[in-house]
């Protein structure tokens, strides 16, 4: 199996979970990993738990399709700005429930839980445009700047990864962000973690505590 047989593998595995766990409804959403100058993405009009390898096209980085029988997705465009503009190797694209609650409602998630540094801290939301075009690609491309997710006004979430393990986790990550920021405001109004506190988490991350080892 080559190396772009096991991402077309992977994406399938993953566009099933994804539509497991609700981050995806039907058709929408799509997945894609790079190998080199490639990319395999999900075809487009195909529920994701319904793929099978041979579905899914290959494009290089420019666009251009170089395998397949089906039509890539209609957002591949938005892939492949994310691709040119960082150093990720999959991206995950959801239509999940909070995360599209926030997407439609703020401008950004702020970080109310010391977790949101795994995606770089706040999650901006991109200004809206119509999917599939140049316009949303360029918006996500600026808001994904130096993070590992972004959420789409009106639309969804995205996030990135070194592999699509890393991808996908970081999808559940900002959805149940989202989820406790919501459900927060239901309650209350959430409180924020301020710059300081921020930087004392990944201060204890850089140096966490020893634990002596008791004598025999």
């Amino acid at each position: 199996m080559t190396a772009v047989d096991l991402l077309r593998q992977q994406i399938c595995d993953y566009g099933r979970r994804a539509v497991e766990l609700g981050l995806v409804l039907g058709t929408s959403g799509n997945l894609s990993a790079r190998h080199g100058d490639l990319v395999v993405v999900t075809p487009a009009g195909v529920a994701l738990d319904r793929l099978t390898p041979e579905l899914c096209p290959i494009v290089d980085v420019e666009g251009y399709l170089v395998e397949g029988e089906t039509q890539p997705s209609s957002e591949t465009p938005m892939h492949l700005a994310i691709y040119a503009s960082t150093a990720a190797h999959a991206v995950v694209h959801t239509h999940s429930t909070f995360g599209t609650v926030v997407a439609t409602t703020m401008t950004e998630l702020p970080p109310v839980h010391y977790n949101a540094l795994l995606l770089g801290g706040v999650v901006k939301v991109a200004e809206y445009a119509t999917y599939g075009t140049p316009e949303l690609a360029a918006n996500i491309r600026s808001a994904m700047e130096g993070k590992q997710a972004a959420l789409m006004a009106n639309h969804g979430g995205v996030t990135i990864g070194a592999t699509m393990a890393q991808a996908f986790d970081a999808a559940r990550l900002l959805e149940w962000l989202c989820e406790v920021y919501v459900r927060g405001l239901s309650v209350g109004k959430p409180v924020v973690l301020t710059d300081e506190q921020l930087a004392a988490v990944v201060e204890r991350s850089l140096n966490p505590p020893v634990f002596p080892r008791r004598n025999a």
